[in-house]
């Protein structure tokens, strides 16, 4: 779309929640609008206000504006990072795009592995920095804006990202009554919601049978009377431990029935992780958090009834749904130690006494980089001045919300939009996380104060259980959603949406793990040594080591090398 004098011509992916209220103000201000499209909204809004109206969007968007008179390119993606966005530079040409596959369509670009981002994403499955599994390619920051100008016609020259919003989690300067911020949080929730129902096609929601999804389905049904809900289930017939709970349909079959929707189910055996990987590898693009062939198939699901759905992500992230984790750094010496300990908490995947090994084959082109200086640099900009334990438990939630929590978005994103299917989430709604983000640490972390009487950070006899399955996070979140949800679905204890992988690698999915990581020459022994990679997998195998992340992860990356370095 272009201005009505044609000097800047956009174009946009998302969806801005108060258009109709930036539309208004530009109508007072003496703008004409030919369209009800919030992307005209946008782009009048950037003619008035430049990037000034970044800071008043509240939605989910990347977009690029061409300015024909100055010959400048702006682009911008939205503050949590809902909706993806990659650039890259071949000599004088500058390429952006929502997806990194489509710089495959340039004649000079060439698809190699990025060794640095193999090792960054095996530490910690998942990206810290802007790399990608792409060499060269980067992932445009959350919450920023870059100018690339255009010199004589011939050479771009991209100015780094400028940050225009960031997460600040603190502790309120004047606290309210605990009713206050009660009655505030309850209004807000409703008011995300009630925001993001507006559209031209039925909106559906995720069900898992969790407080958030609950909360989002009770309070959006209130307003759809035929609302569609779907949940993704688990054949449990050979699992064990503590995977015999990973199947929640029944719970959410029952605030199905509370909430009067129109219900739909998928359930996931071992075959069908096998089955989706190549298509799933294809669409993510390069692999992120957990293992998300599930999201796959709850996409797929919804998209049969629905283009667009309401998703909980972001309800852990900015209320405090970990506790388990910022519990292993909240009584610290000072900030190094702090890092320390939250970072060897952190990794995921591969001891650090196998790294070296493991990137054998690569070594020389990663030894430089050290991993905790990547897990330190998420807060290069950030307060580093912490006293009290609510201030590392502040830090922990705006380390999460900036890697943990991008990454479920972008996985979120991809999947969905594979199959042509919106994904909403009102979570992510601005007014609902400035007042998350300045909530204090004790109406979101129930055990706080005792383990810090007792001075430990690790799991000890009186604090095992908090290290585990807990219902202490969320506090406030969950006594607001009391007023809308069933009393024990509030005080259910965590849970994450995870298939009962752990036993499907060592039973029913074996011969695929042999098939695609001991026979033949796997594409990912060019940078994985396959002798450590045997030896890591095998404790799994043998039941030493749960490392259903890692098994994941090796497969999901071999299938992307299928993909994307032909």
């Amino acid at each position: 779309m272009q201005s009505p004098d044609g000097r800047y011509v956009m174009t946009y992916n998302g969806e801005i929640y108060n258009f109709r209220q930036l539309r208004t103000e530009l109508e007072a201000r003496g703008y004409q609008f030919r369209s009800r499209s919030d992307t005209e909204v946008l782009l009048l809004a950037f003619v008035e206000w430049g990037l000034d109206v970044l800071i008043k969007l509240n939605g989910m968007f990347v977009f690029a504006i061409w300015d024909r008179q100055e010959q400048k390119l702006i682009l911008a993606r939205d503050r949590y990072g809902i909706k993806p966005l990659y650039y890259h530079q071949i000599g004088s040409t500058f390429l952006f795009a929502s997806e990194s596959k489509a710089f495959r369509a340039h004649p000079d670009f060439t698809a190699q592995m990025n060794a640095e981002g193999l090792l960054e994403y095996f530490t910690f499955q998942n990206f810290f920095t802007n790399r990608t599994l792409l060499k060269g390619v980067k992932m445009f920051p959350a919450g920023c804006s870059m100018t690339v100008h255009l010199n004589k016609g011939t050479s771009a020259h991209p100015a780094e990202p400028v940050r225009y919003w960031d997460f600040l989690f603190q502790e309120p300067e004047s606290p309210r009554s605990d009713k206050q911020y009660l009655d505030e949080l309850d209004h807000l929730v409703q008011q995300a919601v009630n925001r993001q129902l507006v559209s031209d096609v039925d909106v559906g929601s995720y069900l898992s049978g969790g407080m958030d999804s609950g909360t989002l389905t009770a309070i959006a049904a209130q307003q759809l009377p035929y609302m569609r809900t779907f949940t993704c289930g688990f054949d449990l017939s050979s699992a064990s431990g503590m995977e015999l709970n990973f199947d929640e349909r029944p719970t959410a079959e029952r605030m199905s029935y509370i909430f009067k929707t129109e219900h739909y189910e998928m359930i996931l055996k071992a075959g069908d992780m096998e089955r989706c990987l190549p298509k799933l590898a294809y669409h993510l693009e390069e692999p992120r958090v957990g293992q998300s062939y599930p999201n796959f198939y709850a996409s797929l699901l919804a998209s049969k009834f629905n283009k667009v759905v309401l998703a909980g992500t972001g309800g852990d992230e900015i209320f405090g749904g970990y506790p388990w984790r910022y519990y292993q750094a909240v009584v610290n010496t000072d900030f190094d130690h702090y890092i320390d300990k939250y970072y060897n908490h952190w990794q995921r995947l591969i001891p650090n006494s196998a790294i070296q090994e493991f990137f054998a084959p690569v070594w020389g082109d990663v030894s430089h980089i050290w991993t905790r200086d990547i897990f330190r640099d998420v807060f290069a900009n950030h307060a580093e001045e912490l006293t009290r334990p609510e201030d590392y438990v502040n830090h922990s939630l705006y380390l999460e919300a900036k890697t943990f929590l991008h990454g479920l978005l972008v996985m979120e994103d991809k999947l969905s939009m594979a199959h042509s299917l919106e994904t909403r989430v009102p979570f992510l709604d601005n007014d609902l996380v400035d007042f998350a983000m300045k909530l204090p640490a004790r109406l979101k972390l129930g055990k706080l104060g005792e383990v810090v009487e007792l001075n430990e950070n690790e799991p000890g006899v009186k604090t095992a259980k908090y290290f585990q399955k807990t219902k202490d996070g969320k506090l406030l979140l969950r006594q607001a959603m009391a007023r809308h949800l069933p009393k024990d679905i509030v005080d259910r204890e965590k849970q994450g949406f995870s298939a009962p992988d752990a036993s499907w690698f060592k039973g029913e999915s074996i011969d695929y793990v042999h098939r695609l990581l001991y026979d033949g020459n796997g594409r990912i022994y060019n940078y994985l040594d396959k002798n450590m990679v045997h030896k890591l997998v095998d404790e799994h195998l043998e039941g030493k080591q749960n490392r259903r992340l890692l098994i994941w992860s090796l497969l999901n990356v071999e299938h992307w090398c299928e993909q994307y370095l032909n």
